[in-house]
């Protein structure tokens, strides 16, 4: 009998314990287990097939040469875990998906900046911050995010203070709002990255949403198997 792949999941130190088994629920469905990370907790990326870098605090503008905003919630300890596994993981050719400042970390760790500022950027954007589908989102023609989830609009959450403003090497954007703001960030080829701003694991009521956890699960198991990871997902799709 075939196991299931195992996908780590980083979360908060404050809000992993409510975080996590939501995740857990949508990788189970799709198929997946699940073993918790963070700050304190061990953290072997040989020891699993693929990774969730989740959401929480923002990314510590020092990072790509920002400055420091008062209002910012930050955890150092947080980002030189999740920077350092984002870089290891692209090297070691393990599958990633970002949730949020998962996705923002991602970008980061591949050499991109973050826009700190976002809503005051795109200032005629409803600012809007709950875990409810209420965020009009545009995926873009012939991307990897249209072939997973469909190229037809999304309606998502929105939970984010900061967003991508720089990509990352290798990255392309897969989804912007209606406000030209980036929603979701991927790479092209192997290793299989994709990121979203939004937090699909409050969706799991919406077919399109346990897409991007179905395909992390396909790229992990043609990980485990040392298959073409995107070719694996685009044939599950």
């Amino acid at each position: 009998m075939t196991t299931k792949p195992v996908i780590a999941v980083t979360t908060s130190q404050r809000s992993g314990w409510r975080i996590f088994p939501l995740v857990w629920f949508n990788l189970w469905l799709a198929g997946g287990g699940a073993v918790r990370w963070g700050v304190g907790r061990p953290a072997n990326l040989e020891e699993v097939d693929g990774l969730i870098i989740g959401g929480g605090d923002d990314v510590g503008p020092e990072l790509y040469g920002g400055t420091i905003n008062l209002s910012a919630e930050l955890d150092r300890d947080r980002d030189d875990l999740e920077r350092g596994l984002a870089t290891e993981a692209l090297e070691q050719g393990v599958p990633v998906l970002g949730i949020c400042r998962g996705a923002q970390m991602m970008n980061v760790a591949f050499g991109g900046s973050l826009d700190q500022n976002a809503w005051q950027t795109f200032g005629k954007a409803e600012k809007i911050k709950t875990i409810l589908p209420k965020r009009d989102v545009d995926v873009l023609e012939d991307t990897l995010l249209a072939r997973i989830c469909g190229p037809e609009r999304m309606r998502v959450n929105a939970l984010h203070t900061q967003a991508v403003d720089s990509l990352g090497r290798g990255l392309r954007v897969g989804a912007r709002d209606t406000w030209g703001m980036i929603q979701a960030i991927e790479r092209p080829t192997d290793p299989f990255a994709v990121g979203v701003q939004w937090h699909p694991e409050h969706l799991f009521y919406a077919r399109r949403q346990r897409l991007l956890f179905k395909a992390l699960v396909a790229a992990a198991r043609a990980y485990r198997a040392s298959r073409a990871q995107v070719e694996a997902v685009l044939k599950d799709a």
